[in-house]
Order: C-alpha cells, then structure tokens, then sequence
C-alpha cells in the first residue's frame, strides 16, 4: 500500500458500514510497526488536538486514548493517509510497552532498533565470537588474539582505504571499505558496544 505525506487530511471514513479505518501504529525512530488500531473522525481529531494517540475502542464501544489506564501513552508524530484514503499510518514516539501483555508491540517483539543487514552482520560477528572454533573461524581468531591485533587490523584497513580514494579503481575502493567496516564491527563488539551506540552518539550530535 503506497502512503504519501498530506497536509490536509482527506480520510474516507465511509469506506465501511461502521466508519472506522484500520490505523497502523509506527515507532518513529525504529520504524518496527507496534500495533493496529481502529479510529472514526472523532478519535482522528482527538488525537490531532491532544497529540496523544486515540482510538475507537470496538470492544468499550468508546473513544479510547492508548495509555489513558497505563500511562503507556502514544506521543504523536506525524499522520499519513494511504493512497486510498482509507488508511492511516502513524508514527509516534512510545511511552513504555505498546501491548497490553506489557511487551514492546502487540506482536511479542522486541522494539529495538534495526539496521538491515548491518544488524545481520552484527548477530553473525557476535556468534562467532560466541561459538565458533578460533582455528576455523577468522573472527574467533580475531577475538582470540585480543583487542590490540583486532584495533591493529581496523587501522590497516583504514590506510588501504585512504590509499584507494586516490587512485581511480573504484572496485577496490569498495572493496577496501567494506573491509574497514567489517573489521570496525569486530573492533565495536570486542569493547562491549554496538553500531547502536554509535548511532546514538551521532544522533546528540545532530543540529
């Protein structure tokens, strides 16, 4: 379903018998989808005005305001209509658990921050480091040799790519990056910290 940004809100809410549009609920900052609400116009305008995320409840048959009980409440960020103007996706900042089970999202999973096949990288160098056998496994070696040859190695890695960006092969400059950031990866985990971390400390930075 293809979403675009509004400014004025155009919602059909007479696409079905009772007028409530299905209202999906987006972390802002992770992205991962935390749960599925119902709204009419009354709960759209609520929600609007008070910047606290409110629904129809179909089981209390009245307006409901996620955290009204729990004080888990739904911060507000930004309003979009599907394409056909019978959707909305929500993006919000939680406060606390999303589910009722006290859970992150209403599909038992945990919201955390996910960085595509970066984070699948992360979870394979951790494994390794965990499991794998030092003679067969170039990261376990790495672990196994110690902080000072794993920092050695990113600082290697970073004069190949500092020679590469003067020359003109652009496959190996690449090439020489990739090799940088995968040994940076290794370097994070043997200190404790996670692109995560790193992440965050850009995001104090940010003006």
């Amino acid at each position: 379903m293809c979403f675009k940004k509004t400014t004025i809100m155009k919602v059909n809410f007479n696409k079905t018998p009772d007028n409530l549009i299905p209202t999906i609920i987006q972390d802002n900052e992770t992205k991962n989808v935390l749960m599925l609400g119902y709204m009419n116009q009354e709960a759209l305008d609520q929600t609007l005005a008070t910047k606290k995320v409110t629904f129809f409840s179909r089981t209390k048959n009245r307006l409901w305001t996620k955290g009204e009980e729990s004080g888990n409440f739904l911060e507000l960020i930004s309003i979009k209509e599907d394409c056909d103007n019978d959707t909305l996706l929500v993006k919000v900042k939680p406060v606390g658990p999303t589910c009722h089970t006290g859970l992150d999202t209403c599909w038992q999973e945990t919201n955390n921050q996910e960085f595509g096949f970066l984070s699948k990288l992360e979870n394979t160098i951790a494994k390794r480091k965990e499991n794998a056998d030092a003679e067969k496994s170039y990261v376990a070696s790495l672990f196994a040799k110690g902080i000072n040859k794993i920092a050695q190695k990113v600082g290697e890695e970073a004069v190949e790519v500092v020679i590469e960006a003067k020359d003109n092969n652009d496959d190996l400059f690449l090439s020489e990056s990739a090799d940088l950031l995968f040994h940076y990866f290794i370097l994070l985990q043997a200190k404790g910290f996670q692109l995560k971390d790193v992440v965050e400390v850009l995001k104090g930075r940010e003006k």
